[in-house]
């Protein structure tokens, strides 16, 4: 497979928002091995290869189990995660297949036992930025297997 565009060269002003977005995430209260088992498991369902080699890559950098991540496309029969990351990975499956599911108020209420206000956003925006990424990544043919966790810090 060869990349269609390199858009971070060509375009780099157009990912400025995204970046502000990871940035944001990042700076939150939200757990840094949350945030990549939800892009991680947002990045299974819309099949980005890319971006589920990064976030794999990633999440083993900071300490993930091989365990957890084998196991994460079938979180709800697996008894390695918590309940908030069980809430997390719901709200995570809910918008990322948004146009096939209703947000409901009982899925919102039963993920709002485990996230503060403030965490919810931010774990909202993390789902929206990932969904974002995997778009860009599909689209354009993002190689998988050159990403360096190493080179990204």
């Amino acid at each position: 497979m060869e990349q269609r565009i390199n858009y971070q060269e060509i375009a780099p002003k157009s990912l400025e928002g995204m970046y502000e977005i990871e940035k944001y995430v990042a700076n939150s209260q939200l757990e840094d091995s949350l945030i990549q088992l939800v892009k991680l498991r947002a990045s299974q369902i819309n099949g980005c290869a890319y971006c589920i080699d990064m976030h794999t890559k990633d999440a083993r950098q900071a300490g993930e189990s091989e365990q957890r991540l084998y196991t994460l496309s079938v979180w709800k029969e697996s008894p390695f995660y918590t309940d908030r990351e069980r809430a997390a990975l719901r709200w995570t499956e809910a918008l990322t297949k948004i146009s096939a599911n209703d947000v409901s108020d009982e899925l919102y209420e039963s993920v709002r036992k485990h996230f503060a206000e403030a965490e919810l956003t931010a774990l909202t925006m993390a789902i929206i930025a990932i969904n974002g990424w995997n778009r860009l990544a599909i689209s354009f043919r993002n190689v998988p297997g050159s990403y360096k966790p190493e080179l990204a810090k």
